[in-house]
């Protein structure tokens, strides 16, 4: 699996034929390595409906023919543009050739561009056998070890920018609950609120943890 940071919190997981697309904002995103009109995925995965994550989640899905699967309020509103989507709440598991994807709690709030209020969430994906877990946007919080009971972690993508999100000191605690091989930051550096120090987060993970932290620029990939 070729994982690629496409800068904010959006990542591409792909095997060369099937290609899943995180939380695609890319119009309007200042750190975006691509355009829009340069993905192309198999399925889109939404953690919440806020604008920096719904991004062009439906200009994509419909040129791609992907259905999206998000969080049940967020996937109405996504449906009614004529995308096919997949509706679970928290604890919904959605299964396809590929693997599956699961919705854990993420604390944080969200309302879409639209109005439609929608709980946040973490998206626990088994991808060919490699587990990926994005923790979506949230604050550090006890639950975040469970989530690894399901399957051990193989990489997080974690959000370390702060304000809106927990910061990269929080982040370090989080990364210790949740225990992946691999912890690779995002939601940072985008805008002037969240700039962070990425290096110093993985200075202090791998201080504290058994985590090896992978810190990707915008555009490059962490192959497994």
């Amino acid at each position: 699996m070729e994982l690629r940071f496409l800068g904010h919190a959006c990542f591409e997981l792909t095997d060369g034929t099937t290609t899943v697309l995180i939380d695609p904002f890319l119009t309007g995103n200042p750190k975006a390595a691509i355009s829009a009109d340069d993905v192309n995925p198999t399925t889109v995965l939404l953690t919440h409906g806020h604008a920096d994550h719904i991004g062009d989640t439906v200009a994509i899905a419909k040129r791609a023919g992907a259905p999206v699967v998000a969080i049940v309020e967020l996937a109405s509103e996504i449906g009614e543009e004529g995308v096919d989507v997949f509706d679970p709440n928290l604890g919904g598991t959605v299964k396809f050739d590929w693997g599956w994807v699961k919705l854990v709690p993420a604390w944080h709030t969200s309302t879409t561009p639209k109005g439609t209020v929608n709980t946040p969430a973490g998206l626990l994906i088994n991808f060919n056998d490699t587990i990926v877990y994005h923790l979506g946007d949230t604050c550090v919080f006890s639950d975040l070890q469970l989530v690894g009971k399901r399957a051990p972690i193989d990489i997080a993508l974690m959000c370390i920018g702060g304000h809106y999100t927990m910061d990269r000191v929080d982040a370090v605690d989080a990364a210790e609950l949740v225990g992946a091989k691999t912890v690779i930051p995002c939601h940072y550096n985008t805008f002037p609120p969240i700039e962070t120090d990425a290096e110093a987060f993985k200075s202090d993970v791998e201080s504290a943890t058994r985590s090896n932290v992978v810190v990707l620029d915008p555009g490059q990939s962490h192959s497994t």
